[in-house]
């Protein structure tokens, strides 16, 4: 129950940091008649042109619900604006709210954070794959909480594959020992023996750091000792990067789980800098097409970064609850680069044939700004 109430304050959060990032979101609709309530100036439309504030105010109960949807979701004839366009015309949008029709929508940053807060709340529910080997509620070796972070734990799925890899090699060192020196057969046992080694050892290294069966890695043919560890310690012939780089990869080896833990934390909380990461790509992208400024490039940029947060809401819940997450996740793969062309095309002008290869820059440029992104994340949580 508690990851309801806590995707319900999320959500709350985003939609109140949405509010402030656009407070003014057309509540009134009546004539008002006769004194502002608030600072007495005589009014002369649903909004006093002094201070703001309605002419018509509220004193119902169902007002005062209605003011609390309104304010978290901005329920209004802006939302209603909004969604369509991003949906399906970004391109207008994104043209339309440049050019100065920003009344009847809702702002790209009012936008982008409320996505992001309500992904961080979808997740919060639904959760995300469990890293640690530990039950919820457990803490890690360094006292963080563990509770709800993770649902599944991946290397206990890997050691039971390695668990059932060493009984197939043990089956297959038994039935050697048992053909003479002579038989036929053992040259194709050997093998299959190798390969299963090698395939412990993958497993070995993903789970503990280190290979399972150390004579498959001798370059000479001689045994590695039992103990054999490789050394990864980075050495670029600076000392200070490199003690201060080989500390927080050790770090990282020792709890990888707290790593990934600071990094889904972190990933809300600074998602906004995937804004400016992504500018001068867009700015790159559409070199050529004169008449745009880089407050034209944001506009495109937050807008397209709220679609694609709600795209990736629509896909996660299609997955948790089993509605058709096959056809959902491909729809989304195929739509996602179509609404990026659609919105380049639209939002800049351009042509067919030039929105394709634009199309192809961004995508290229997108990957750069994630690998960027992810980045930033990691050394936030090596840091930290």
């Amino acid at each position: 129950m508690s990851g309801e109430f806590e995707m319900a304050g999320a959500i709350a959060e985003g939609g109140m940091w949405a509010r402030v990032a656009e407070p003014g979101a057309g509540e009134a609709h009546a004539e008002g008649h006769g004194k502002c309530l608030n600072c007495g100036t005589v009014l002369t439309g649903p909004h006093c042109h002094q201070c703001g504030q309605a002419a018509h105010v509220h004193r119902s109960i169902s007002a005062f619900w209605h003011d609390i949807l309104h304010g978290v979701l901005h329920f209004d004839g802006k939302f209603w604006n909004t969604l369509p366009l991003l949906a399906w015309q970004p391109g207008h949008l994104t043209r339309r709210y440049i050019h100065g029709e920003r009344a009847k929508f809702i702002s790209p940053m009012a936008l982008f954070l409320f996505a992001i807060f309500l992904m961080f709340a979808i997740f919060s529910y639904v959760g995300s794959p469990n890293f640690t080997g530990e039950k919820p509620g457990s803490a890690s070796a360094d006292g963080v909480n563990l509770v709800d972070i993770n649902n599944s734990d991946w290397r206990g799925t890997m050691r039971a594959e390695l668990a059932k890899l060493e009984a197939k090699i043990a089956e297959r060192e038994a039935e050697l020992k048992q053909l003479p020196a002579d038989s036929p057969s053992r040259p194709k046992i050997e093998a299959q023996i190798r390969d299963l080694k090698s395939d412990a050892n993958g497993l070995s290294f993903a789970t503990g750091g280190k290979p399972l069966y150390t004579e498959l890695l001798a370059e000479d043919g001689t045994p590695l000792p039992e103990n054999f560890e490789f050394n990864t310690d980075v050495n670029t012939g600076f000392p200070a990067f490199d003690a201060w780089i080989n500390k927080v990869a050790a770090k990282a080896k020792k709890n990888p789980e707290l790593l990934l833990y600071k990094m889904q934390s972190n990933g809300y909380k600074f998602a906004w800098l995937l804004i400016p990461l992504s500018i001068p790509f867009v700015w790159l992208a559409t070199i050529g097409k004169r008449g745009h400024h880089f407050y034209d490039h944001a506009v495109f940029t937050t807008y397209s970064i709220a679609f694609m947060s709600l795209l990736f809401i629509v896909v996660t819940l299609s997955v948790k609850f089993n509605l058709m997450p096959g056809l959902v996740i491909t729809a989304a793969l195929f739509y996602a680069p179509f609404h990026m062309y659609r919105q380049l095309r639209h939002a800049y002008g351009t042509s067919r044939i030039g929105g394709v290869f634009r199309l192809a820059l961004l995508l290229g440029c997108t990957g750069i700004v994630v690998l960027l992104f992810l980045t930033i994340l990691i050394n936030l949580g090596l840091i930290g």
